[in-house]
């Protein structure tokens, strides 16, 4: 014991402690939250399929450097200094956005949230997918065409605003009224976040899929193309034959009935999900998990 006493005696004297003071533990405070909202912010622009880009030419890089490549890193030093102002010209209109939204943001609401009442209530409600199946159904039953986009992970910020903002309560008259025939808004895709319809008359990418029947129209490939290229919902409202189709992750789901159309929107509702505070966050994930 006395050796172990010496031994832990001698090494405490050894290990230097740096002296903590109140400012290190504000600047690690704050550069943990700068961090956090960086990531927040590159997950809901183009800039997350860039960093998963970028993160595997790194890991290319890497490799490189273990193998001793020379010229690969050669050729890598070289260009980095150009790839980082590529990467600013790229970025610029989310870099504007990012700014523009720093300055209108209640900082401190944002970091301290106590809010629990969104807990497992998941992206949308189930009045929710009651209100979108009851307008599919009954456009179907007339012949009005429609196309409604659900945000999932992946932000549709971008195609919000190539539309006219909404911003109302997802309902089924509402639905109905905005792809009416003859109205300002029928044409285009609504936007749906949440329990609300943020924009309408939205632009899609259409898909270049050939494998798409030729039958189907410009609704159901801008269905199918932003689905391709994001994580959304999509659904479609045939106004040939009034038949309902979704389509998710580019594969297209046609000749829905209630049931079919009920169970894709509760696929995408995910109930699973813990409410957006960063106090939750901490906590863990356990009561979610077991619920799921």
């Amino acid at each position: 014991m006395q050796q172990i006493s010496n031994f832990m005696q001698t090494y405490l004297e050894t290990l230097h402690i740096p002296n903590i003071e109140w400012t290190d533990v504000a600047e690690i405070i704050i550069i943990t939250f700068l961090v956090y909202y960086i990531m927040v912010w590159i997950k809901n622009t183009k800039a997350w399929s860039l960093l998963k880009g970028i993160s595997m030419i790194l890991i290319f890089l890497l490799i490189a450097a273990i193998l001793d490549m020379s010229t690969i890193l050669w050729i890598a030093e070289n260009v980095l200094s150009l790839a980082v102002i590529a990467l600013v010209v790229v970025l610029q209109p989310e870099l504007r956005k990012a700014l523009e939204e720093l300055g209108r943001k209640n900082i401190l609401s944002s970091i301290v949230s106590f809010d629990t009442k969104k807990e497992t209530d998941g992206r949308f409600s189930d009045k929710t997918i009651q209100e979108i199946v009851k307008a599919c159904v009954e456009m179907g039953k007339v012949k009005t065409g429609a196309l409604i986009v659900i945000e999932q992970e992946h932000s549709l910020s971008d195609y919000e605003r190539t539309g006219i903002v909404v911003d109302g309560v997802v309902t089924s008259q509402l639905l109905i009224n905005i792809f009416e025939h003859n109205t300002p808004l029928h044409d285009g895709a609504v936007i749906v976040r949440g329990d609300r319809i943020t924009s309408a008359t939205c632009y899609l990418p259409l898909s270049d899929n050939m494998g798409l029947s030729k039958e189907l129209g410009t609704r159901h490939r801008a269905g199918v193309g932003i689905s391709e290229v994001t994580d959304s919902l999509t659904i479609i409202v045939s106004e040939e034959t009034g038949k309902i189709s979704t389509a998710y992750n580019g594969v297209l789901r046609r000749n829905l009935d209630v049931d079919g159309l009920r169970e894709e929107l509760i696929k995408a509702q995910n109930k699973a999900l813990e409410e957006k505070t960063i106090l939750k966050k901490l906590k863990g994930r356990s009561k979610s998990a077991k619920k799921f």
